[in-house]
Formats: C-alpha cells, sequence, structure tokens
C-alpha cells in the first residue's frame, strides 16, 4: 500500500480549507443553520471520507501531523476563562454539581448498555466497556490506557481497536445531534433565546459590528491568552507535582477565570484597547472550528474493519439512550430553560464524544440563539475534570465485577 503524509503546516493548511467549505455549505444549506450543525463538521468529515475512499478503493494510505491540534485547544478555553464572571461561575455551583451527578449516573448505564450488546451478541460481556464510558466519555486517551488492561488480563485482544473505533463513531455522532437537540427543546417548550451577543465563544451569525477591531486590540486579546495559558501551564505542573493529574486545558481554563476576573478588578474597565473582547471571541472562535476541523479530518475510518457490526449495533443502542436521557432528564433537571437548551446540545460531547465536542455543539447554538454564559463554565468543568475522576472509580468497578 502507498502512503502519504502531510506535513504539520500542510493539514494546518487544509484544515483552513476545510472550515472554509464547512462554512460556506452551512451558508448555502438553512437547514443545516436551523439545527445548529457545527460549521468544522462539515469540512472535517469530507476530508475523513475522501481519505477513507482513498484506502479502501485506491489502496492509499493519508495520514495528516496534527500537532498544532492541541495548542487550538489551549487557546479556546483560555478564552473562556478570560470572559467568564466569577460571580456566574459561582452562581453555578448547584447545576454544577446537577450535571456532575446526572453524567455519572449516564456513564453506568453506559456501561450497562455495552455490557449487554456485547452479551448479546456472543462476545466477552466486558468487551463492551470499550464501547462504553471507556471510550465514549472518556475520549480515545482513556481508550489508550486501559486497552493494555483488556488485553493482558481479560484476554480481549481486539480491546484497542474497539476502543478507537467507538471514539470515532461516538465523536462523529455527538458533533450531529447536539444542535438538532437543543432545537427541539427551545421549539417543544417553547423557550424564549436569550438574545445576549456577548458569546463566550465566536460571535452570533447575524451580528453586524459596531465595535472596531484593529491590530492592536487582537495583539491585547492575543498576548491575554498566552498570559492565561502560560499560567495554566505553571499551575498544571505545580498540581501534577501535588499529585493531582488535569488536563492541560483545565489548568488553562481555571488559570484564565483567575487573572480574567483579577484584570478586571484592577483595569475597572473592559479592554485598554478597544475591540479586545471581541478579538478574544474571534480567536477562540477559529481555534474551536480548527481544532475539531483537525480532530475530524484525522479519524482514520479504516480501524473499523472487523468490528463493523459489533460497533454499529452498540453505538446505536448509546446515541439513543444519550438523546433520550438528554431531552427527559438533563433538560429537566438543569431548569427546563434556555440554558439548559445549550447544556443539552453539549451533553452528547459529555457523554459521546470530547470536551471540544461539548463546546462546539454549545457555541453553535448560541450563535444562532444568544450567549449561555453559565453553560460555558460548568460543561467544561464537568466534562474536563470531574467526570473523568468519576469515570476512572466507575470503570475500576465494572472491570472488576
Amino acid at each position: 500500500m502507498n502512503s502519504y503524509e502531510f506535513s504539520a503546516f500542510a493539514s494546518f493548511t487544509l484544515a483552513i480549507i476545510l472550515l472554509f467549505i464547512g462554512k460556506a455549505v452551512i451558508g448555502r444549506i438553512e437547514v443545516l443553520r436551523r439545527y445548529s450543525i457545527p460549521e468544522p463538521v462539515i469540512g472535517g468529515f469530507l476530508c475523513a471520507a475522501v481519505v477513507g475512499v482513498a484506502y479502501f478503493v485506491f489502496d492509499f494510505k493519508i495520514t495528516f501531523k496534527l500537532e498544532v491540534r492541541d495548542w487550538l485547544l489551549l487557546y479556546f478555553f483560555a478564552a473562556i476563562g478570560l470572559r467568564a464572571d466569577i460571580r456566574t461561575l459561582i452562581s453555578g455551583g448547584k447545576p454544577l454539581a446537577t450535571l456532575l451527578v446526572l453524567a455519572s449516573v449516564f456513564i453506568i448505564l453506559q456501561n450497562i448498555t455495552g455490557i449487554g450488546v456485547a452479551a448479546a451478541l456472543g462476545m466477552d460481556p466486558k468487551a463492551g466497556l470499550m464501547v462504553g464510558s471507556i471510550s465514549l466519555t472518556g475520549g480515545v486517551g482513556t481508550a489508550l490506557a486501559w486497552a493494555p488492561t483488556f488485553v493482558e488480563s481479560l484476554g480481549i485482544s481486539n480491546a484497542l481497536e474497539l476502543g478507537v473505533a467507538a471514539n470515532s463513531v461516538g465523536l462523529i455522532s455527538a458533533c450531529v445531534i447536539g444542535g438538532p437537540i437543543a432545537r427541539y427543546l427551545i421549539t417543544r417548550h417553547k423557550i424564549i433565546p436569550s438574545g445576549d451577543k456577548q458569546l463566550d465563544i465566536g460571535v452570533k451569525h447575524d451580528k453586524q459590528f459596531t465595535t472596531v477591531v484593529d491590530s492592536y486590540g487582537i495583539l491585547w486579546a492575543w498576548l491575554w491568552l498566552h498570559v492565561a495559558i502560560i499560567i495554566g501551564y505553571y499551575l498544571d505542573k505545580a498540581l501534577a507535582a501535588g499529585g493531582i493529574q488535569l488536563p492541560l486545558f483545565v489548568s488553562c481554563l481555571i488559570g484564565a477565570i483567575l487573572i480574567g476576573n483579577a484584570r478586571n478588578l484592577i483595569l475597572k474597565k473592559d479592554e485598554a484597547y478597544p475591540g479586545a473582547r471581541l478579538g478574544i471571541a474571534l480567536i477562540s472562535d477559529i481555534s474551536l472550528g480548527m481544532f475539531l476541523t483537525m480532530a475530524l479530518m484525522g479519524l482514520k475510518l479504516w480501524e473499523l474493519q472487523g468490528v463493523m457490526f459489533f460497533i454499529t449495533v452498540a453505538l446505536a443502542f448509546q446515541i439513543l439512550l444519550s438523546i433520550l436521557f438528554t431531552i427527559f432528564i438533563v433538560f429537566r433537571l438543569m431548569g427546563n430553560d434556555y440554558e439548559s437548551s445549550v447544556i443539552s446540545a453539549g451533553f452528547g460531547g459529555i457523554t459521546l464524544g470530547s470536551t471540544a465536542t461539548a463546546i462546539v455543539n454549545m457555541s453553535a447554538v448560541a450563535k444562532q440563539h444568544g450567549a449561555a454564559h453559565r453553560a460555558f463554565i460548568i460543561v467544561p468543568l464537568v466534562c474536563g475534570f470531574f467526570i473523568d475522576l468519576v469515570n476512572a472509580v466507575i470503570i475500576n468497578f465494572f472491570v472488576g465485577l
């Protein structure tokens, strides 16, 4: 088989083109906008499909160097933190705890579903854990970490393939279901959107700029983002030295919240340069879109070979479970309001995809209907930090059965 690997620079350039393609498609197809389908999904999945065709039809393997992707993740979480008001964070205490409990309950249901499907198809029931919270809530990193245990201790030789394949399908599914869920809830319950144009990420689709964004305003925004990331980096090191392991983007989020609110107290005004706040929103919007585009274009669809039937059946049940749980439980217990509809859009990202997927789904809804500030604080904290700790405990319990 012939192969070609795009360099990091070429991969980043292609991601820009794909994001433009996604934006153009969304701009021309009203139904995609109506259901808040994220722009990166279109271009990213199109690339993954082309790469898959090249592999299966033309026996040609295309891969990408995607190191830049991880830096983009830090940018948009730092941006969320810089724009977060500490009063909003404090008011989010009870909803945060509620969402954590709901996500924890869902992890248990997710693993029971995976085990049940595996047993029904005549497989080792514990193989179902690899298409449960290990790969879906936990993500590909958790799947990679647990695969050796399943192979060596449980004798499930294709554990890694199951985990990676389930994560790939879950990631795509999470991107697709978030917007339609939010629209259904908003329409079904006649919810009045916030209409708040001060978005945590990006700007509204129909936003008419009244603030001038000059080069120094963008540079000022960029400086604060870098300061937040630097503080987050050293905070991460300090926590690691104390035995606390967090994803780096969570440390950057926390660091940005601290310095963002301290900056507001000291400066006593919005920004030193006009348009810097909007500059942060624009930089973070680009970073978020590029991150998800690169995540999707890097999917290796050929890794689904050999496990396709099991993955299809298992993920069909997992996706249905996520949709029903979100609509009938998460939305109601989170408040039956606009904020809870935005959180519901992100819940599929928590349970099927990744933190980035949750945020991009929520951003797509917010761009159409208005900001939901509390949602953009509690969802990253739940799915970026707390849920990983809960997931580890629950996985250990099921593995030990």
